[in-house]
């Protein structure tokens, strides 16, 4: 069933807050298209046990080598690629796009239809309690430097040093006072470090800011143990899950978060959208995010000539402008498609495969894979040791669980823009080479004496990058053995080309 219906129309339950600001919505299905957004609906659940369709699996890359391969995608980490399930719901609406809220005309009243059933999805996605509310952003950066703007002035701010620039950098503003904490070295770790943190606080508010799921090394983070603790000490916490979220069930009741935040382009959703979904006190009391139309219930001239203005509550005080509909939509729609394909055995493939990666990788003793929480990392407290059978394999299926399908790396004797560049041009294979967006968990991983990177070609032991390989939903097997394959090529013969530096990237060299 398409999203394309109001939530009246859908027998669902929305929250308050989520309520749209005009009239009631009408229920407008597809005209004309129920048969194919039916079509596109079953299309999109899986012959388990293998990938959900995703766009681009017919794109193919030329080599330098010669002739050319389908492009390996492997590089889910920084996006995603699209559900043909939520390309084909978004080309169906895109007829019947118009401007959401205080619209009186048909497209108008149907697009708010669309845009607050897609808050409502949401909602449901993350098992949002009564009382939260789901903010549309552009980004997961966007909804933490939306939060850090609501902030009560005073907050102390706890983060890791571990952590994305996206949910490092934003608490930075007056009035705040951010405490950085050490890298943790296990999951216990983590816990005490906040412990002792927020123990020796003063009094005052506080938030905990924390990732999900590292970007870097894939490992999944005790976040509930976390909420447990902030709480405990009378703080708040918000949970970046931006990695989790499109690996592995998040519900914010379940964990205890006060805030959830995320980005559409992470979950097979394209358009540029994102959520912060949670608690309505800070974010009601504070000022709008966005000054402007939309955000604004009444503005008047003011008797010494300037004007007053009176803002929203609810979502519309933080979404000034014009929301991105299809933006929400095609989050909404990837959403329901996950949910739909059932997370269990989408999370139990990508398990499988981040396995071999882990265990093709360490058959090579030139590679060294980072890892924060070593191979017993058992963020969940279940207290698997990965490392006491001793066995590769037995070693690489404990360390996948506590992963999700993100894996960074560094080859002794190659530098990592070299490594990914020979990926690219001799097999047709995309990852990510640098610092991720992570410089201080980098510079933990690697050691903070390191350089800055080399010359193309110079060896990895100079340079302060590493490889990521991450995978998702929609990885064909086949990438993932390509992967390994070339690795081992590369790693045992060289590459086959040469390569040099070209503003600041490697490259391969036109004449060789």
């Amino acid at each position: 069933m398409s999203l394309l219906v109001s939530s009246a129309a859908s027998g669902t339950s929305t929250p308050a807050s989520s309520a749209p600001s005009s009239a009631d919505p009408v229920a407008v299905p597809f005209p004309s298209s129920e048969a194919a957004v039916s079509s596109a609906s079953s299309a999109s659940a899986p012959a388990a046990p293998g990938p959900l369709p995703v766009l681009g699996l017919d794109v193919r890359a030329p080599l330098v080598t010669g002739g050319e391969l389908p492009y390996a995608a492997l590089d889910y980490a920084a996006s995603a690629p699209v559900l043909r399930s939520v390309w084909d719901d978004v080309a169906a609406y895109a007829p019947y796009y118009g401007s959401v809220h205080r619209g009186a005309g048909y497209l108008s009243q149907r697009s708010t239809a669309v845009f607050e059933e897609s808050r409502a999805a949401v909602a449901r996605f993350l098992g949002c309690r009564e009382d939260d509310e789901v903010l549309f952003t552009r980004s997961t950066t966007d909804s933490l430097n939306l939060l850090a703007s609501a902030l009560p002035s005073g907050t102390r701010v706890f983060v890791f040093e571990t952590e994305h620039h996206a949910s490092l950098l934003p608490w930075r503003g007056p009035g705040l006072r951010t405490v950085h904490l050490d890298a943790p070295r296990s999951p216990e770790q983590a816990v005490a470090t906040l412990e002792r943190a927020l123990a020796e606080a003063p009094e005052g508010p506080k938030l905990v800011c924390v990732t999900g799921a590292s970007n870097v090394t894939g490992e999944v983070w005790p976040v509930r143990r976390l909420a447990r603790a902030a709480h405990r000490h009378g703080a708040r916490i918000v949970l970046d899950a931006a990695q989790l979220v499109p690996h592995r069930p998040v519900d914010i009741g379940e964990l205890d978060v006060d805030w959830v935040a995320f980005s559409g382009h992470k979950l097979y959703a394209p358009f540029g959208a994102g959520v912060l979904a949670g608690r309505t006190d800070w974010l009601h009391a504070a000022e709008p995010y966005l000054a402007g139309g939309g955000a604004s219930r009444t503005v008047a001239r003011s008797a010494d000539g300037g004007v007053e203005v009176e803002w929203q509550s609810g979502p519309a005080r933080h979404e000034a402008g014009s929301p991105n509909v299809i933006g929400a939509y095609a989050l909404a729609s990837a959403c329901r498609a996950l949910t739909e394909a059932g997370f269990d055995d989408v999370a139990a493939r990508e398990r499988r495969l981040t396995e071999r990666l882990l265990a093709g990788l360490g058959e090579l003793p030139q590679v060294r894979v980072l890892s924060l929480f070593g191979a017993d990392g058992d963020a969940a407290g279940d207290g698997t040791d990965a490392g006491r059978s001793g066995n590769a394999e037995d070693a690489a299926g404990a360390a996948a669980r506590h992963r999700v399908g993100v894996v960074s790396f560094v080859v002794e004797g190659w530098n990592s823009s070299h490594l990914a560049a020979a990926l690219s041009a001799e097999y047709g294979i995309g990852v990510r080479d640098g610092l991720f967006c992570a410089h201080p968990l980098l510079a933990a991983l690697l050691g903070a004496g390191r350089g800055a990177s080399g010359e193309c070609g110079a060896p990895e032991g100079g340079s302060l990058n590493a490889v990521r390989v991450s995978i998702g939903a929609g990885t064909p097997d086949e990438h993932v053995e390509r992967f390994l394959r070339a690795v081992r090529e590369l790693v045992r013969d060289g590459a086959r080309w040469r390569y040099v530096t070209q503003d600041g990237r490697c490259v391969p060299e036109p004449s060789a």
